[in-house]
């Protein structure tokens, strides 16, 4: 019973849309001396790609602020922590092989031949955002943390997705939300 208790919960985990990659931060930070942070600036290496509405860079900026908001800490111009973000998208194709009862029905020569073959069911981008948290004065890495999640082509839901990612990676700061 517990084994199959184990395992539900293991299929349900790997539905998720959103799945935090890795975290990572140095030894001996105290988190909670930190009051202000700023975004530094991005520049992509295609920009062509990541020109116009759909890009979700402004997206995933608010949803971080929001997060680093809710830890306490407030945008400033001259800040304590430089939040630096990564983005990678990619097309994904979605298969299902063929089985037996795909086969044509057969009837006559003994040369038939039938092989099992990936079939093309969907086609979905996905994206991966790095975030890296900075300590401005001493220009060290002090967090990072990656998510990836399936991107939608509607803006309602792109932007929900991107928030759920960001929240889900959130969970694993170091600093929780304040109360």
């Amino acid at each position: 019973m517990k084994t199959y208790f184990l395992l539900l919960l293991l299929a349900l985990g790997g539905c998720a849309a959103e799945q935090v990659q890795h975290t990572e931060q140095a030894p001996n930070v105290d988190f909670k001396s930190y009051k202000t942070y700023n975004f530094l600036d991005v520049t992509a290496r295609n920009e062509a790609a990541f020109q116009g509405p759909g890009t979700g860079i402004e997206i995933l900026k608010q949803a971080i602020g929001r997060e680093m908001q809710r830890r306490g800490y407030q945008p400033s111009a001259s800040p304590d922590l430089l939040v630096n973000i990564g983005v990678v998208t990619q097309d994904k194709v979605q298969t299902r092989e063929t089985s037996l009862r795909d086969a044509p029905i057969y009837l006559g020569q003994r040369n038939y031949h039938w092989q099992s073959q990936d079939v093309v069911v969907g086609r979905y981008e996905e994206g991966t955002a790095t975030v890296e948290v900075v300590d401005a004065a001493r220009q060290e890495l002090i967090w990072q943390g990656s998510v990836k999640s399936v991107l939608s082509p509607k803006a309602d839901k792109l932007t929900k997705r991107i928030d759920d990612a960001v929240a889900a990676l959130f969970e694993k700061f170091p600093v929780q939300p304040s109360k």
